[in-house]
């Protein structure tokens, strides 16, 4: 076989393994999804959508068709799934006008839009769940990421196809999603905070997700949540009071002096350990989970039981999990000043 043919088929090859998700072709050209190669890659997205019509997780729904039963198939917000599904129907659509790809469209949008509790929340998982997936999920920015897509089926010239009614259906449900924030951020003396990576069904208030995630505040999960407020045009004057209050609390909540490394440690189960360093000059930390009553980090285990130091937890969890991170730096050093000097 020629040299120039089996370097082609490598790159086809690798380019097949890299692009394994929606989210990948996304990146494509417009002219792109008029190919034979985005009707294929549409024809084993479509197999995987669920009866609901969303799409479930940690799948690859783009190189592989789903060959089991689709009743079978629990569609899901969690970990990107569904959203992406649906930017590229909406692509693969405009560029083919095929009607299967719309009514795909259509009941995947549907799918997201009743999915939504009346105060405006969603859940991880729809239809409900028994357990913690029926909560308001924060966590990961499930909602976060549903609220910006609505936003963008009603805004996106992309989206002039689908339906007049459910287009402005997106902007009630982006409306709702925003009170449901509003109402969800923890009040500390009467004073907003952050927001829990997951709130309460019915109450909105902060509640457990897995055992080793427990009602707190969330270093992690609200500096998307602030992005998204500081994203809206003409913010009101409860927006910027939220803005503020998460802010204030993102400065006084920084983790300073410390780093976290990865070291050999031939006596653990897998040769290394995450451990805590001391470093006077690392940038600026920020704990996953503080404490609601101590509003100091915390760092669990799998019983649930919440501990002050990263040390003080097992091996399976302390290494196995983001404690830590740089979550909130480009939110205080660029974003907030940048938004801030827009919004005096």
């Amino acid at each position: 076989m020629r040299p120039a043919l089996l370097l082609f088929l490598a790159c086809a090859t690798w380019a097949s393994a890299a692009e394994k998700s929606a989210r990948d072709f996304l990146k494509k050209p417009d002219a792109w999804y008029a190919s034979a190669e985005a009707k294929e890659t549409a024809t084993i997205l479509l197999s995987h959508q669920a009866d609901s019509g969303g799409w479930p997780k940690n799948t690859d729904t783009v190189t592989k068709a789903y060959a089991g039963k689709r009743s079978s198939l629990q569609a899901t917000f969690d970990n990107g799934a569904t959203l992406d599904e649906l930017r590229f129907l909406a692509r693969v659509f405009n560029a083919t006008k095929a009607e299967a790809y719309r009514q795909a469209f259509d009941r995947g949008l549907a799918h997201v839009l009743v999915a939504q509790y009346p105060h405006g929340g969603w859940p991880q998982y729809y239809p409900l769940s028994k357990q913690y997936h029926r909560h308001v999920t924060f966590n990961d920015n499930s909602m976060v990421r549903i609220m910006e897509f609505v936003r963008e089926v009603k805004h996106d010239a992309r989206y002039a196809f689908v339906d007049a009614k459910q287009r402005d259906a997106c902007k009630t449900a982006f409306d709702k999603g925003l009170a449901c924030i509003l109402k969800c951020q923890i009040l500390v003396e009467n004073k907003p905070t952050v927001w829990c990576a997951q709130h309460d069904a019915q109450t909105l208030l902060p509640t457990q997700a897995r055992s080793y995630e427990l009602p707190s505040f969330s270093g992690s999960e609200s500096v998307g949540i602030v992005r998204l407020l500081m994203s809206l045009e003409k913010p009101t004057p409860e927006i910027k009071a939220a803005i503020a209050g998460a802010i204030q609390w993102f400065e006084q909540r920084k983790v300073t002096g410390i780093r976290i490394e990865t070291v050999d440690d031939p006596k653990s189960p897998k040769g290394k350990d995450r451990v805590v360093v001391k470093d006077p000059k690392a940038p600026a930390l920020w704990a996953r989970f503080y404490d609601l009553k101590t509003g100091q980090p915390y760092f669990c285990d799998r019983d649930g039981i919440p501990k002050p130091a990263l040390a003080d937890i097992g091996y399976e969890r302390r290494n196995g999990y983001s404690w830590y991170g740089e979550y909130a730096r480009d939110l205080l050093e660029k974003d907030y000043p940048k938004w801030k000097q827009a919004n005096p």
